[in-house]
């Protein structure tokens, strides 16, 4: 199975009305916490995609914006465990349980939620992320206008990778 468009399970504590993207893919490995999950899909991120945030933070920060260092970007921290308000790579942490994690920022042109559950697809388990932001002025809508292809194509991509190396 691929990585596709999907719903947002009624078990994610993302408000699953306000989410435009989701993506399922199959997890070949539900053993892992889901810390590992995380870092399986985000800690691999290749270096052009990484050389893209870098441009884009460097930008963001530029209009009194709030973005993850380059540290945080080239070699996130990687913990065992994990609590809300602590940063899991370039993003604190909202939400945290045993089957999901909810990590984003808040900031003047809108606030960012990115969600990775474990979820049940069937008799089969899969992982599910899914983002949402909310809009706060014409500066959020514009950013999102030009990011989301990128968005889409990116978390398709880190996710298609994790799958097929085997890792979730």
């Amino acid at each position: 199975m691929d990585v596709i468009e999907c719903d947002v399970p009624s078990s994610s504590a993302l408000s699953w009305e306000l989410i435009r993207n989701a993506y399922r893919a199959p997890l070949a490995r539900p053993e892992l916490r889901i810390v590992e999950i995380f870092f399986a899909l985000f800690g691999h991120t290749p270096l052009w995609m990484k050389l893209l945030l870098i441009v884009r933070n460097t930008a963001a920060r530029l209009v009194g914006l709030e973005a993850p260092t380059v540290g945080e970007i080239m070699r996130p921290t990687v913990k065992r465990e994990y609590r809300v308000g602590e940063k899991i790579g370039p993003w604190p942490i909202f939400f945290i349980s045993d089957n999901e994690i909810v990590a984003g920022r808040n900031n003047k042109h809108m606030d960012f939620r990115l969600s990775v559950l474990k979820a049940m697809d069937g008799d089969a388990m899969s992982v599910v992320v899914s983002t949402i932001c909310t809009v706060h002025n014409v500066f959020g809508k514009i950013y999102l206008f030009f990011i989301v292809p990128f968005h889409r194509k990116g978390v398709r991509s880190l996710m298609s990778n994790a799958v097929m190396a085997k890792r979730v």
